[in-house]
Formats: structure tokens, C-alpha cells, sequence
């Protein structure tokens, strides 16, 4: 196994497996992404669309405990059953996409991929804001993110935008332009906060030049942006503000209609600030908190030339040799980490899918917030932190150790021999200080743990 092999697993995917064999180069990490999904084939996920019946099944099932409020307390027990049973359906169906998640990338054969899925999921935040949406998330993921993060940005974009749980997590629901016909009527008015996320988190940055005044151009602009459970995604030309709105310049026509916002959101995703944005936060993702300014150019440049390709961008970053020559100053995410490790340990994917709700509860969600990587649980949408000093408080270290010591052998019902874990996790190149705490471990728990907490494995 070559350096450039190990590194191609480690810095731009998921770790090194004992069974599935790195990519060799560049080209072949490209060569994978631009293949079949084979991880979402073999272990599927269900889609926003396909997830959302249950969402539309709890919305009916408490219309009708709030009926029977009047009818006695048996009759409002009653009705609370089936509702119980919903919650608890789609509780289990949260764990089973984050048991996906977690075999996707600790089995699969593209980490890339599941690296820039997570990598998009993140730069577009959303999180549920009731129970009822709690099962919700992931499926957003995999059905507005996953399809579209190897084509344009702009496409990319405008799934985002218009998906219900971003106009959900960002109270686009509820934003109604002070002239239109419902706003006229109506005590509800105009809400900023998916034109705000979109031209500073999603696309321009906070340093692009853009004004206040801009924001509510463009949040007048979004007021037709619609959902309801029953009806999913719309456009509601009664609740758009009607008349021109003039964005960073650019004036968007009199007609209040989604094309015209698919218009506004396209010049968003090919502006040059746009464009150096997005490539900063691929770099400093990938590569290292403060990235290379030429590796940044190039991508750049990438990004313009190709009006928002992103695999264009990415084979940017995957070809500049800075990108190959940095030493590892990244530290993995709690997700990150686990995934890596499950892989290096070789945990069966049937074993994972296995586990009930209880089990993936102790054994992955508690942990990874305690690790500060509470799953499906963003702290806001700016997402979580890519700088390496955040994941290294105390407790969050001290929650590795704890997972690192206990957790393998609750997956494994042999742990490997150290020795020979350390290579299969780190490749040819294991640290002298690392192959001597192998060797020299009294148990093979305390060995593989020692292999897990090192520098070497912690950082990307």
C-alpha cells in the first residue's frame, strides 16, 4: 500500500478497511464518485418523500386525540395509542438511518462520497424541530443532498433551497410578504432567515459585500416558498410579495413565480464569492484549517470556469499537490472517528443493522454527544465546527478514550492483535511510539484502543 493510497482513504475518505482496498490516486477516487452509488443500493435509506407518509399518518393521529379531549379520558387514551406506536415508528427509523450511515461508511467502497455527503449535509444544516420530524433528517439528506452533490452547484442549490425540512428548520413556512394578498389580511409577515442562511452560510459568505438591504430583497423574493405536510412542497403566489426585488444589484422581474426565484438562486450559485466560499470550506474540510492559497486559487478557478461543476472543484482539490503534501492536522469529527474505526475493525455491516434502538443509543448516539457530535442535533446552521481545536476539549477526548476502551469489543466478539491492527488502521507507516504501545499492551482492548486514541488515527 502506497503513501498516496493510505492517504487517499484517510484524508478524503472514510479510513483503510482490512477488506476493501484504498484508491490508488486522484483519479480514482473521481473515477468511484462518478460510478453507481453501490452504498445506497446494498444498504438503502429511505428517501424525504418516502419517509414523509408517517410525518402525514402523526399529523392525523393527533387531530384525532385532540377530537376525543371531549369524549372522556378512554376515549382520549384510546386515540393516544396509535399515535404512540407512530412515534415509536419513526423513532426506529432514525436509528436505522444512522445504523446505515454508519455501515455505508465503515463497509463501503467510496468514502469520498460519504464524506461529501456528510460534508453537504452540514453546510446545509437542518434539524427537526418537533418529535415528529425527528426521522426526517437523513432522509433529507439522501434524497435532496446525495443525488445531486456530483452535478452543479446550482442544482444542488435549488433542491436545498425548496426542500421542506429546510424550509421547516428555517421558518420559511411562515414567511409571507407584507403585500401580498395574505399578508394583507394577516398579522404574519415577512421572515429573513432562509435569505439570510442562503447568501451567508449556503453561498456569497459573510464577507461578500452584500447589504441588509439585500437580505429582505431577497427574503421578499422567497415569500412564495410553501409546504404543508398534506400538500408537500408548493409555490403560493398568494403569499409572495409581488413587484421587482433587487438583490446585490441584479433586479428579478415583476412576476412572482418559482422561476423567478430559481433565477435569483442561480446567480447565487455561480457568483465568484460563491465560488470562493464553497472552495475554502472543501479545503479547509479535507485538507487542513488553513489551506494553501494556491489550492484554494485552483479551485476557484475551477468553480468559475465551470459555472459551479463540482466534481470539476473537487478534482481541483484532489489534483493540486498540496492537497497530498500537507501533514495531518485534522481532527475527525465523533462521526467521523467512529466510522473510521468501525471500518479498521472490520464490524460486520449485519451486526450494526442488527443493533435495536437501545443498543445504538449506547453504543453511538450518547457517545458521539458527549464527543460534541450530537447526531442529527446541530447547535445551529452554521453547522458544526471544521477547526481542529474545537474537538479537542476535555471532555470530548475523554469520551474517545472511554469509547475506544469499551466499545470494539461490544462489536467484535475477537478483537484483533494490536500489531496488526495498527497496521491495517495506519497503514505501512506506523509511528514508532504507536507500534511499541501495540506491542507492549497487556490485552488486545487495551491495544486496539491505544492504536484508536493515537495522533496518527485521530487525524486525517
Amino acid at each position: 500500500m502506497s503513501a498516496t493510497s493510505t492517504l487517499a482513504a484517510t484524508r478524503f475518505g472514510t479510513g483503510l478497511s482490512p477488506t476493501v482496498p484504498p484508491p490508488s490516486d486522484a483519479a480514482a477516487i473521481l473515477s468511484r464518485l462518478a460510478g453507481p452509488d453501490t452504498s445506497a443500493a446494498k444498504w438503502p435509506i429511505p428517501t424525504y418523500s418516502a419517509a414523509h407518509p408517517n410525518l402525514v399518518e402523526m399529523n392525523t393521529l393527533l387531530r384525532a386525540v385532540h377530537a376525543a379531549r371531549g369524549q372522556g379520558h378512554a376515549a382520549e387514551a384510546a386515540a393516544r395509542l396509535p399515535l404512540r406506536d407512530a412515534y415509536v415508528k419513526a423513532r426506529a427509523l432514525r436509528a436505522a438511518t444512522l445504523q446505515a450511515t454508519l455501515v455505508r461508511g465503515a463497509a463501503g467502497d467510496d468514502g469520498f462520497r460519504e464524506r461529501l455527503t456528510w460534508f453537504w449535509a452540514d453546510h446545509f444544516t437542518t434539524r427537526a424541530k418537533n418529535g415528529k420530524l425527528q426521522h426526517l433528517v437523513t432522509p433529507y439528506v439522501e434524497e435532496t443532498i446525495r443525488p445531486n452533490m456530483a452535478g452543479s452547484f446550482a442544482s444542488l442549490l435549488r433542491a436545498v433551497v425548496t426542500a421542506p425540512m429546510m424550509l421547516m428548520y428555517l421558518d420559511q413556512v411562515s414567511s409571507i410578504g407584507p403585500d401580498s394578498p395574505v399578508g394583507r389580511r394577516s398579522d404574519k409577515g415577512l421572515n429573513e432567515n432562509l435569505a439570510r442562511e442562503l447568501m451567508e452560510l449556503h453561498t456569497l459568505g459573510v464577507d461578500a459585500g452584500y447589504t441588509q438591504d439585500d437580505v429582505r430583497e431577497m427574503a421578499q423574493l422567497l415569500t412564495g416558498l410553501s409546504y404543508t405536510a398534506e400538500r408537500g412542497f408548493f409555490y403560493a403566489p398568494a403569499r409572495a410579495e409581488p413587484g421587482a426585488e433587487t438583490v446585490m444589484g441584479v433586479t428579478y422581474g415583476a412576476a412572482s413565480n418559482l422561476a423567478t426565484v430559481y433565477k435569483a438562486i442561480d446567480d447565487l450559485a455561480v457568483h465568484p464569492a460563491t465560488a470562493h466560499h464553497i472552495s475554502t470550506k472543501l479545503a479547509r474540510h479535507f485538507v487542513a484549517d488553513d489551506p494553501d492559497p494556491a489550492l484554494v486559487a485552483a479551485m476557484v478557478a475551477a468553480f468559475i470556469a465551470s459555472d459551479g461543476d463540482l466534481p470539476s472543484v473537487y478534482a481541483a482539490m484532489l489534483d493540486h499537490p498540496a492537497s497530498w503534501v500537507m501533514p495531518a492536522q485534522k481532527v475527525k469529527r465523533p462521526l467521523h472517528f467512529v466510522v473510521s474505526a468501525l471500518r479498521a475493525l472490520e464490524v460486520a455491516p449485519e451486526r450494526l443493522l442488527a443493533l435495536d434502538y437501545r443498543l445504538t443509543q449506547r453504543l453511538v448516539v450518547v457517545p458521539m454527544g458527549i464527543m460534541g457530535q450530537a447526531w442529527e442535533q446541530p447547535t445551529g446552521p452554521n453547522g458544526w465546527p471544521d477547526e481542529a481545536a474545537a474537538w479537542l476539549t476535555a471532555q470530548g477526548i475523554a469520551a474517545r478514550i472511554n469509547w475506544s476502551m469499551q466499545v470494539p469489543a461490544q462489536l467484535r466478539d475477537v478483537l484483533p492483535d494490536p500489531r496488526d491492527f495498527a497496521t491495517v488502521a495506519l497503514g505501512p507507516d506506523i509511528p514508532d511510539t504507536v507500534r511499541f504501545a501495540a506491542a507492549a499492551a497487556e490485552t488486545r482492548a487495551d491495544g486496539v484502543a491505544l492504536v484508536l486514541l493515537s495522533p496518527a488515527f485521530q487525524r486525517s
